[in-house]
């Protein structure tokens, strides 16, 4: 199955950056979120991206504003009518994504693939949402999407062959590297992150060591692009701790929790979305 109109649902950062892969890959994608303010974030976010590259000079302003017309944002799903294959990027919790997979099967064609971008959670709990569970995978992208070329495609119970070759194919045809794998809590990426990151975590509170100075140790040494304190702010404290503590949960002290992280998401304080987690951002 070829795609030739994708959508994406959820118009966050990731979202933005996921439509920009698939505009830039010359595919046609409907960005819709509930309310215009997100979907313009989104449009905004994919917008800076190829802004960038014009910059750089490795990109006319023409060709960037013929795929940002490849991007049509939207806040209901009447432009759903046609699309071969949906990426959901919503919030990390079981009832939103099975509310929008619920919504998907109502207002896209039979044949057309639900994807999510899930990090940790269930594609086959999310797929019984669905009429249609062996047309449901998941399709995990890492932040920031626009460079990390890395995609799991993640087979539910009932996921058919036919399901998971075409989301290969779709992320070859995005320019992305598809690795297959089963579900199982944390995924691939995730399972071996979530570890790494974990006894990290576990030394900075035994030895209380200040994380401004753990981040610099681990980026000088070359062997992180930044630090995991850093990241994780990139990546939402709220989206790190479910995850984590859904790891928790299935693999015990393995994967330990982060006593400071925990309070700073009861706080409020989510990162660089809110402006402060582990660091204060935007000055």
């Amino acid at each position: 199955m070829f795609v030739f109109k994708a959508a994406v649902v959820g118009a966050g950062t990731m979202g933005g950056e996921i439509a920009y892969t698939i505009a830039s890959a010359d595919i046609p994608v409907v960005l819709k979120d509930v309310d215009q303010k997100f979907v313009d974030a989104g449009l905004g976010k994919a917008r800076s991206i190829w802004q960038g590259l014009v910059d750089s000079g490795k990109l006319s302003e023409e060709e960037r504003d013929r795929r940002l017309g490849l991007v049509t944002g939207a806040t209901t799903y009447d432009d759903f009518g046609d699309v071969d294959f949906v990426v959901e990027a919503v919030p990390e919790r079981m009832d939103v994504k099975q509310h929008v997979f619920a919504e998907l099967d109502e207002v896209t064609p039979g044949q057309a693939i639900l994807a999510s971008n899930t990090s940790s959670l269930s594609i086959t709990e999310m797929a019984e949402a669905t009429s249609r569970p062996d047309r449901v995978v998941g399709f995990h992208y890492f932040y920031p999407a626009s460079m990390m070329r890395l995609i799991e495609v993640i087979e539910g119970e009932e996921t058919s062959p036919e399901t998971v070759m075409t989301a290969v194919s779709f992320a070859q045809a995005i320019r992305k590297m598809p690795i297959r794998c089963a579900e199982a809590p944390g995924f691939v990426v995730n399972r071996i992150l979530n570890s790494a990151f974990g006894e990290v975590f576990r030394f900075q509170e035994e030895h209380d060591i200040p994380v401004e100075e753990i981040d610099k140790v681990m980026a000088d040494s070359k062997a992180v692009p930044m630090g995991p304190f850093f990241l994780v702010d990139l990546l939402g404290l709220d989206t790190v701790a479910h995850v984590g503590r859904y790891l928790n949960e299935c693999y015990g002290d393995r994967f330990p929790l982060h006593a400071r992280m925990q309070a700073l998401v009861e706080e409020g304080n989510l990162g660089a979305k809110t402006g402060k987690g582990f660091y204060e951002h935007g000055k």
